[in-house]
């Protein structure tokens, strides 16, 4: 059987939709492969997959695995697609049952090889292109939860276990999404250790920093005589 799960690849800052493709075959010798450019990391998750779903109580398929990530042409990095794939592999066995949840909802995290979920990085960004893509959910570990739920309207589901994504994506959990964070009302109660007002002269630079800060721009700091920061 085939599954298909969302997850991203980073592209500098930037997050593009990864697609995970899971195919189980019960013809051929038992063999289990990752395509789709993975590093080391990304070649490695399928121990922790496999030891992560038989430690929770889940069946680990005995055939020919096949995991793609496309676009297949971007490298992957990092143990970001543990959990996507774990969850592949158990949409694909039946163990989760539709595909109604998971196909709008965006799933990241590294496993543990108890099953627990720990944390990833790039999840705010993950969260952006989530929504920019019409996921309405997104699956993270608990300890990300916070940074992705700043993405309204998306619903963030912080997990800890690999159970509670599963019982998340079969409408069996009791646990809701995470609350949505007020940004501006944070921003506009921050209070800086710093600022600009305190610094003496230095007219240019704070300028320059301020039209950097507005634009988005990249700042090289350099400081004769002291060396570079």
């Amino acid at each position: 059987m085939l599954a298909h799960v969302q997850s991203f690849v980073l592209d500098g800052i930037n997050a593009h939709r990864c697609e995970v493709e899971v195919d189980i075959s019960e013809s051929g010798l038992p063999a289990t492969t990752i395509v789709g450019l993975p590093d080391a990391a990304v070649k490695e998750s399928i121990e922790r997959v496999r030891a992560a779903m038989l430690n929770t109580g889940y069946h680990f398929p005995v055939g020919r695995v096949l995991v793609n990530l496309a676009p297949a042409d971007v490298r992957k990095e990092g143990p970001v697609y543990d959990l996507p794939i774990a969850i592949g592999l158990l949409r694909a066995l039946g163990v989760i049952r539709d595909d109604t949840r998971l196909e709008r909802t965006a799933i990241a995290g590294e496993l543990a090889l108890d099953g627990r979920v720990r944390r990833v990085g790039g999840i705010i960004n993950m969260a952006l292109m989530a929504k920019g893509n019409g996921a309405v959910s997104a699956i993270v570990p608990r300890a990300n939860a916070p940074e992705a739920a700043v993405v309204a309207p998306l619903s963030v589901y912080g997990i800890e276990t690999l159970a509670d994504a599963v019982a998340i994506l079969n409408a069996e959990s009791p646990v809701g999404p995470e609350s949505a964070v007020d940004v501006e009302g944070l921003i506009a109660a921050a209070q800086p250790e710093v600022d600009f007002g305190d610094i003496i002269g230095q007219e240019a630079p704070k300028r320059a920093v301020t039209i950097a800060a507005a634009g988005s721009h990249n700042i090289l700091k350099m400081c004769p005589g002291v060396g570079r920061g």
